[in-house]
């Protein structure tokens, strides 16, 4: 799913040069407000379609929302194989924005069927697949000509439908819908297990135990393992849970704080604006090369970041990568303003920027979505986290043409640089260490009024 998104993103990247021409491949060339549409027209369907996937995931399951959206994708590449009208190039675009909420239903689809102690790395493989599909896309950009490059999407999205058939719902949706049969076969099959293994019944009773949450947090985990019967919990709205469950407040304040602060280091401004950025700090080199090359060093950062999440912890990775990118945006903003030094200081910064913020803003915060909430609220609260990825990138795209021509490079990057020290501050003090925990333990840190500070 990652690696099917990933390429439908970054496909506009590499066309939209060949749509402006008089030698395009559609009917016509395409106009500037029409750039600007084909541009922006997959944030306009993330945002419409992403409060949808939210109540879509417990509605109609993990694996059919997975299947629904990946159908989605293809049909983006059905529309663009079969038509050359500007239109419905429009239409695909806007299209793949609606499908992307697929990135959400990943998130909590993986981290629902995968053992606590490999969540962060399961997880954060979502992001290194969408790294590989970017990286996939600028090759076949760069190598095949635009009919080839459509029919080889096509064939991963088609692919990509057909493995999600193989595969079984999550055992914790299965679970909150009353199948406690079909959740425990869900489990044999993602854990090799006999469907009576002791393993099995200890994973049910945690799911109990995560669906009838004690939302006052008077009694801890090992207390509640002790119990010999679970009993249902009264069933609340999502706003009474809410309302009741301080831990889920905190847990989503944190997140959000830390998710706003993350997508505010610019990472989106660095992928939409590589080649003229390029051009800028590096004239002598090709701009086409040094892009392919950033999608590289990226998904070998997010395959460092996914085995990071689980060695080092969340929250020293947060901290010390948004430290190391800004003082990467500070070398920059400097060398890019005063040129104080040989430009390979430019080449190598420019490379360091992206892999330090993918080892921690681009991948711990949507570890932290995956695994901090408790069922009742986890499909609404990740939807609005993702919507609010989706609000922030569009605003960042707005204001900075206006606010590039208007200072230049330099003060762009002390501005990503302030935020990204402010991002390692705030996860100093705030964000506690997830590693390894179950839901209900991380419930714990967040229900008391004052958290000891994990070592970073």
């Amino acid at each position: 799913m990652g690696v099917n998104m990933g390429i439908v993103f970054t496909w506009p990247a590499f066309t939209i040069n060949l749509f402006q021409s008089q030698n395009t491949t559609l009917n016509r060339p395409m106009t500037d407000l029409e750039i600007s549409f084909f541009s922006g027209m997959s944030s306009i369907g993330a945002l419409v379609a992403t409060p949808t996937a939210g109540f879509l995931l417990d509605k109609l399951g993990r694996k059919n929302c997975s299947i629904f959206n990946s159908t989605g994708l293809a049909l983006v590449w059905v529309i663009l194989t079969f038509s050359r009208q500007v239109e419905w190039v429009l239409v695909a675009v806007l299209l793949s924005g609606i499908s992307s909420s697929i990135f959400l239903v990943a998130s909590v689809y993986i981290s629902e069927i995968c053992q606590d102690s490999i969540r962060g790395t399961m997880t954060a493989t979502n992001m290194v697949a969408y790294g590989l599909g970017m990286l996939v896309s600028y090759l076949l950009g760069g190598t095949l000509d635009y009919a080839s490059t459509i029919y080889v999407g096509l064939g991963v999205s088609v692919a990509g439908v057909l493995a999600l058939l193989l595969l079984k719902e999550s055992p914790i949706h299965l679970m909150s819908k009353g199948f406690e049969k079909e959740a425990m076969q869900s489990i044999a099959y993602y854990r090799r297990l006999d469907i009576d293994s002791k393993e099995i019944l200890d994973e049910i009773s945690n799911m109990k135990r995560a669906l009838n949450p004690d939302l006052d947090g008077d009694t801890s985990p090992e207390e509640e393992k002790l119990k010999p019967d679970v009993k249902p919990a009264e069933k609340l709205s999502f706003w009474q849970f809410v309302r009741k469950s301080r831990s889920s407040r905190r847990a989503f304040v944190i997140n959000l704080v830390v998710m706003l602060a993350a997508i505010f280091q610019g990472l989106i401004v660095i992928q939409m604006y590589a080649e003229p950025l390029f051009m800028e700090a590096l004239p002598s080199a090709s701009p086409s090369f040094c892009s392919v090359m950033l999608a590289v060093a990226m998904a070998v950062a997010g395959i460092v970041a996914a085995f990071l999440t689980d060695i080092a912890g969340r929250r020293p990775l947060m901290i010390y990568a948004s430290l190391g990118t800004g003082i990467s945006c500070m070398v920059l903003g400097t060398q890019l303003q005063f040129h104080w030094g040989p430009t390979w200081i430019t080449a190598v910064f420019m490379y360091v920027y992206p892999v330090m913020y993918t080892c921690g803003a681009g991948t711990v915060p949507f570890v932290l979505i995956a695994e901090l909430f408790l069922p009742e609220v986890k499909s609404i609260f990740s939807m609005v986290l993702i919507e609010s990825i989706w609000v922030c990138n569009f605003v960042i795209l707005f204001i900075f043409n206006p606010l590039l021509k208007t200072v230049g490079w330099g003060p762009v990057f002390y501005i990503f640089a302030t935020l990204s020290f402010l991002s390692a501050l705030y996860s100093f003090i705030f964000l506690p260490e997830t590693k390894g925990l179950t839901v209900e333990a991380i419930q714990g840190l967040f229900a008391k009024k004052r958290k000891p500070r994990n070592s970073a």
